[in-house]
């Protein structure tokens, strides 16, 4: 059994996954960055499964909501901040910020409407100002972060 678990390794080793394109790269970064829910569940989803998408060499690093609190009122808004981040990193790195920054700000604010969503009406109305607070904070000064 080692040496058959040995003989994969080596070939694995051997014989590594093709390199993705930029092309490639940047379709799988547009669909992992747009204001819809499908695309916000691919990518919880990347993000629970990095490892597997080491062939992309994305940037997943993150500091959250950067200077705001991470969870304003127990509003939890750490999931959007770190997706917005994974957009603004990603496209920075790639020389293609200017053009997808109002989206990636877009998807920001949807991942924060749908944290709201998860509260009654009173604390929704307060939940959504907030997440307003943040989105137009990330339009005005985002570009600089």
């Amino acid at each position: 059994m080692v040496g058959s678990s040995l003989a994969a390794l080596v070939l694995i080793t051997a014989f590594p996954a093709p390199a993705v394109t930029l092309q490639q790269k940047l379709t799988a970064l547009s669909a992992l960055t747009q204001p819809t829910a499908r695309s916000a569940a691919a990518f919880r989803d990347a993000w629970e499964h990095r490892s597997s998408w080491a062939p992309y060499a994305f940037d997943w690093s993150t500091d959250l909501c950067s200077g705001s609190p991470d969870k304003p009122l127990g509003y939890d808004f750490r999931m959007p901040c770190v997706r917005h981040d994974f957009g603004y990193r990603n496209y920075k790195a790639m020389s293609r910020f200017p053009g997808h920054k109002e989206r990636v700000d877009q998807a920001f604010l949807f991942d924060m409407g749908r944290v709201c969503a998860t509260y009654a009406e009173i604390r929704r109305t307060a939940c959504d100002r907030l997440a307003r607070s943040y989105y137009q904070a990330v339009r005005r000064l985002g570009a600089f972060s």
